[in-house]
């Protein structure tokens, strides 16, 4: 199992969650992305975590998603890629993403460097067949392979998305990988209880892993909002409401490695996580 080193200490940086509810025109969501993403850097941020669907989204799923689907190399994620090397910044976001059946999509997060370089994906592996909600009917599950983590300034980045936060087995299979923050595009939807199972569970999976987590979701009259930055202690570090807008908070590895000192529970576990095949 790998931990964050003790013995390398980085200068902390700034984690912008970015949230808005993107809609069915494309281009009008991509305006919207590079104006909060301009407003995150000039906050500070390095890193900017926009929710799921960002490409595309209506309600309820539908044939049109399946349309509207692009491609990794389509213009979606080289507009964003464009935005990101324009500012300087790490991107991530939600994909409606292309794949071979005609009848379904993959609901993909994309992450960015400030090069403009697609450095990881992630496709989600639990569907949101709950609550009344049947995305399986639409959405090909996604595979369960090796993590792919990147790195900002020397911290490690794991994505997992919206419905999989309720699953502490991918966030831990994250945190095995190398993961120092976990970030959580999320299109979670309202509902009796719903704000409060969203936070309940962001703080939780960054509280038993003594990790940073950062989850972007989209804002109403679909989502709930209420992104947030939670720090290894299960602290909210910085919070939005209900209106589309930007919060920052900075990570730090010294802190991470502060609080495994104080609480070592990834070094006393007894079990390990596998795949159900």
């Amino acid at each position: 199992m790998q931990v964050s080193s003790e013995t390398t200490v980085h200068p902390p940086f700034g984690v912008a969650v970015a949230q808005f509810a993107p809609g069915s025109d494309t281009p009008a969501n991509l305006v919207t992305m590079h104006e909060l993403a301009a407003t995150a850097v000039a906050r500070g941020a390095r890193l900017v975590v926009f929710p799921e669907y960002s490409s595309f989204f209506v309600d309820p799923l539908g044939p049109a998603f399946v349309k509207a689907a692009q491609p990794l190399d389509g213009p979606f994620v080289r507009a964003l890629g464009e935005v990101a090397a324009s500012l300087g910044v790490f991107i991530v976001a939600g994909l409606v993403e292309k794949v071979d059946d005609s009848t379904h999509f993959s609901n993909t997060l994309i992450a960015l460097s400030p090069a403009g370089a697609l450095v990881a994906t992630y496709r989600k592996q639990h569907l949101y067949d709950a609550f009344g909600a049947k995305e399986s009917e639409w959405v090909a599950r996604g595979d369960i392979r090796e993590p792919e983590i990147f790195v900002v300034d020397g911290m490690r980045v794991g994505l997992q998305t919206c419905y999989d936060i309720r699953f502490p087995e991918v966030t831990r299979r994250l945190v095995d990988a190398g993961a120092d923050l976990v970030l959580v595009p999320a299109e979670w939807v309202r509902g009796p209880l719903k704000e409060q199972h969203w936070r309940t569970l962001v703080a939780a999976r960054a509280l038993e892993n003594t990790i940073y987590v950062a989850a972007a979701d989209q804002t109403p009259p679909v989502g709930v909002g209420a992104s947030m930055i939670v720090d290894p202690m299960g602290i909210e570090l910085a919070t939005l409401g209900e209106r589309a807008d930007v919060a920052v908070a900075w990570v730090s590895a010294e802190r991470l490695a502060a609080v495994r000192r104080v609480n070592p529970s990834l070094a006393l576990r007894r079990y390990r996580v596998e795949p159900i095949i």
